[in-house]
């Protein structure tokens, strides 16, 4: 980080941060630790409505 909000970056210079933007919009797969994270918590918190009744069912299949 420069000084009074100027700051440098070779990445965005060179267009790296575009051409990793167009590559992750393209496999539908975001490239960042974090996105996936937040991609994977996305889909993992209407799994915890759907995965109970099946388990329920399992358990109640395997215990009788």
């Amino acid at each position: 980080m420069g000084k009074f909000g100027v700051s440098f970056s070779w990445k965005r210079a060179l267009g790296v941060s575009a051409a990793k933007g167009r590559v992750s919009r393209a496999i539908g797969i975001p490239l960042t630790r974090s996105g996936r994270q937040r991609k994977f918590g996305k889909a993992a918190g209407c799994l915890l409505f759907v995965l109970p009744f099946p388990a329920g069912l399992l358990f109640a299949f395997v215990w009788s």
